[in-house]
């Protein structure tokens, strides 16, 4: 079974009040196998417009990821994340 993977490219208006965020998406993250590949850090931007945190987020399936992101538990996060950020996510298939 493909992986899943979450590509999310951030900007945080708010970096305290999304300390909120990162603590209330965990029990999400933690039900649906997340495992972080990339969570800001350094970037080089090769081409188009950036923001300023990237972040990759493997799941053991496609469906995982998906069920995650719709999940009660990551709702009540995304709530959050949409009040101190600004945000572009899409999920994808591994190979």
């Amino acid at each position: 079974m493909a992986k899943g993977y979450w590509i999310a490219r951030v900007d945080v208006r708010d970096p305290e009040r999304y300390k909120d965020y990162v603590a209330a998406a965990k029990p999400a993250f933690e039900k649906y196998g997340a495992n972080f590949l990339a969570r800001g850090g350094e970037f080089e931007r090769l081409e188009g417009g950036v923001r300023a945190r990237n972040v990759v987020i493997e799941f053991p399936s496609l469906q995982a990821a998906v069920d995650c992101y719709n999940s009660p538990e990551y709702q009540i996060a995304a709530a959050i994340r949409q009040q101190v950020a600004d945000a572009e996510m899409v999920v994808v298939e591994g190979i």
